[in-house]
């Protein structure tokens, strides 16, 4: 009779042989499933007993191939820019007029405006041909449609970003510390970032609108409707340079008056406009907002990447706060024109130059916000206690959001753990009720640590919403170690391992725990991935076993009671499967059956033996 092992490896030989070989599922999918539709349709229109006439079909077959191919192409290739041309070459190919270079650069600026192949769309859609269908979703809707995941508005977005942060650190300092608003690089820096603002106000009305997880609002008339409801009005006040045109209409008024009025007023309208520039940091709406539409896009979870970004933006918020306070703290003492009470006064620097006024007026706008003190001086006029009070909230507020916030991001960077520590406090709280003893606990103490090793998961749970490929693929390099260590994995057919690996548990033991008892029935056998343990037959000799070997199959091969005893002699994590797995994957394989019965064999002739006998090392 032929031994397992050497039918083992014939029949991997054979399987592994290039008749046997399984083709590859790229190309076996779509076009061998037509192909075998054709084949046996076209099988089906002759009876079986009729003779083929002698005709040549070998152009009937050859465009039959040549529609397969054509459709397996349109099925699993997407082509983004339209560079592909599915017609037949005709004659009438070389009488197209080439195109001018308006229409040319127009077809460029439009596939800008369409979603990119990347792995944020790929993400999005599905695939090549996702993307592809919503580039003709965008086209569909006319012109000038901006999709979010565009390249066009990934590069704008960016833009805007630095715009926005470079103008809300810019314009408060120069607003408070700069009397002369009306120079050169001033005006051109509002100049420029009033139209970028503008530009951006008018984008928004033709950039799609990504509404839930898979669908992007392109129409224009839903697009508009929907920024007029929420953000224009914010958005339009903060492009607009109120400021300027208020200048540029008071301008008559005041060539018509007299020097001194002139004087008078022309104060009045500087410090007014400071006010209305302020409209401008309203623009930090818009910031908010594109930092939130950039983790959607992203798809950020509490990874450790996101949560030092989302720690990051946080931090800088808050310097963000202080430095509109410190301004804020400077600004009104300036247009109530430095009363003698005020903070400035008394430290002599009304005159000072704008560095030390505002390192000054950033140490007393902390100062508030983290209530550590007063500065110099208490503050004695109302403006300044009210400035104080102010700062003392908003400080309060920022260090209460900041805590939850990185307390939250702190827990959900460890969630597993935290589960374990939830789940030992009731564990510890089952033991005081029931007023376990002190061995005892410690025992299941060591037993969680040893089984959880501090985290918890929901193991079956995560490998149950993933794919079979893919859970294959996880439960094997899980395994990897009790697949080296195990000589019976070592020549065995290699879907047999993945099939047997998937089902198997994971168990741990404790020193001196019976993992099996003589007698019992036979539920489970085991696979040791770490451990030693000692097998106890009646009457012999203990054998022991240690790494890479298994036990307790002898009673799901027989169906009986249990021959021996195996005691763990150390900590013991094993892979147990059950009988009903074990005979489920058996009836699949069948040869592995003939090694196991073989393997059994030889371990009860062991049993059997003189006590005097000294076995060999179990395999």
């Amino acid at each position: 009779m032929t031994s397992p092992s050497r039918s083992i490896d014939d029949h991997r030989r054979v399987y592994e042989s290039p008749a046997h070989k399984p083709e590859t599922p790229r190309y076996r999918s779509w076009s061998s499933l037509r192909f075998s539709r054709w084949r046996s349709g076209s099988q089906r229109t002759t009876p079986p007993g009729t003779p083929s006439p002698k005709v040549d079909k070998k152009g009937d077959v050859s465009n039959t191939l040549f529609t397969l191919v054509k459709t397996h192409n349109e099925d699993y290739t997407a082509d983004p820019d339209g560079l592909l041309d599915t017609n037949e070459e005709g004659d009438g190919g070389n009488e197209d007029l080439p195109q001018d270079q308006s229409s040319y650069f127009q077809r460029q600026f439009g596939s800008l405006l369409q979603p990119g192949v990347n792995k944020f769309s790929l993400r999005m859609f599905g695939s090549h041909k996702g993307v592809a269908a919503e580039q003709a979703r965008v086209q569909s809707f006319g012109s000038w449609i901006i999709h979010p995941y565009s390249n066009f508005r990934f590069s704008w977005d960016i833009v805007m970003l630095l715009l926005m942060m470079s103008n809300l650190v810019i314009l408060p300092w120069g607003i408070t510390f700069f009397e002369d608003q009306n120079t050169g690089p001033w005006i051109t820096f509002n100049v420029l970032s009033d139209t970028l603002f503008l530009m951006d106000l008018v984008f928004n009305f033709r950039t799609g609108i990504l509404e839930g997880d898979s669908h992007i609002i392109l129409d224009p008339k839903e697009i508009r409707r929907h920024y007029l409801r929420t953000w224009f009005m914010v958005d339009f006040i903060s492009s607009i340079p109120v400021d300027y045109i208020f200048l540029i209409v008071d301008l008559e008024s005041r060539h018509d008056s007299s020097d001194v009025y002139r004087t008078a007023r022309a104060l009045r309208i500087v410090r007014f406009t400071k006010i209305l520039s302020l409209l401008r940091l309203l623009r930090l709406s818009r910031l908010i907002r594109y930092i939130h539409q950039w983790e959607e896009l992203f798809h950020m979870t509490y990874d450790l990447a996101s949560a030092v970004v989302r720690i990051v933006n946080l931090i800088g918020m808050m310097l963000l706060l202080c430095h509109w306070d410190g301004c804020l703290t400077f600004m009104v003492p300036m247009l109530q024109d430095f009363p003698p009470d005020c903070w400035v006064a008394k430290n002599n620097m009304v005159n000072a130059t704008w560095h030390i006024q505002y390192s000054y007026a950033l140490f007393m706008a902390m100062s508030h916000m983290l209530c550590i003190g007063y500065g110099a001086h208490p503050p004695e006029g109302m403006s300044d206690v009210w400035l104080t009070m102010i700062s003392m909230v908003v400080g309060a507020t920022c260090y209460a959001l900041f805590l939850g916030h990185a307390t939250t991001l702190v827990q959900s960077l460890d969630a597993s753990h935290r589960q374990y520590q939830e789940k030992y406090k009731q564990v510890e709280q089952y033991m005081s009720f029931h007023k376990l003893p002190a061995d005892v606990r410690q025992r299941i103490h060591d037993y969680y640590e040893q089984r959880f090793q501090g985290k918890m998961f929901d193991e079956d749970s995560i490998l149950g919403e993933l794919s079979d490929p893919l859970k294959e693929e996880i439960v094997s390099y899980n395994c990897r170690g009790l697949v080296a260590n195990m000589p019976l994995f070592a020549n065995t057919d290699p879907h047999f391992v993945t099939v047997i690996l998937t089902k198997l548990r994971f168990e741990v033991f404790q020193p001196a725990d019976l993992i099996i008892r003589e007698g019992t029935l036979g539920r489970k056998m085991y696979f040791i991935q770490h451990g030693a343990v000692t097998v106890l037959p009646r009457g012999s000799k203990e054998i022991m076993l240690s790494d890479g070997a298994y036990f307790g199959e002898i009673c799901l091969l027989t169906q009986g009671r249990r021959t021996a005893s195996v005691r763990a002699d150390t900590y013991c994590r094993l892979y147990s499967l059950s009988v009903e797995s074990f005979n489920e994957v058996l009836e699949e394989h069948p040869l592995m059956r003939r090694a196991f019965e073989s393997v059994a064999v030889d371990r009860l002739g062991r049993v059997s033996r003189r006590p005097s006998y000294q076995p060999p090392p179990a395999e």
